[in-house]
């Protein structure tokens, strides 16, 4: 089986409210509680856990996304009035940005968390295998 991220504790001074919108402009499924979280299920293999904490630093989440979800996105920020822009800093330009072919915008959150959905990943354009990376094969 190959190694897959299964969830990430996102904190929050309101879990419910961000884990709601996040899920409204994503399309998918959450949840209100699921114990002490409150789970937005990205995907079939990724949840996002939202907690409540008091004290936290801001975060970067990215969703690589086909052109077909990005534009549904962006459709559904352009409905919320979200603010967003064409790079991870800088003024909010509502422009996108169409880097390497693709797609991307980022936006921020009240928690001054930072949103990013993309069509062409340039975290991953030039990286190597992970048998060449020295990880052997199993």
């Amino acid at each position: 089986m190959a190694i897959q991220l299964d969830h990430v504790i996102v904190p929050s001074h309101d879990p419910i409210a961000r884990a709601k919108a996040l899920a409204g402009l994503l399309d998918v499924p959450w949840q209100e509680s699921q114990g002490s979280f409150t789970p937005v299920y990205v995907n079939e293999t990724l949840t996002l856990d939202f907690a409540q904490r008091e004290q936290f630093e801001s975060h970067h989440y990215c969703f690589h996304v086909s052109d077909a979800e990005f534009d549904a996105i962006l459709g559904r920020i352009l409905g919320a009035r979200i603010p967003y822009r064409s790079s991870p800093l800088g003024e909010t330009d509502m422009q996108i940005n169409r880097r390497l072919g693709g797609k991307n915008l980022y936006w921020q959150d009240t928690d001054g968390h930072l949103w990013e959905i993309l069509t062409v990943s340039y975290a991953r354009a030039d990286s190597p295998p992970l048998a060449a990376a020295g990880r052997a094969p199993r």
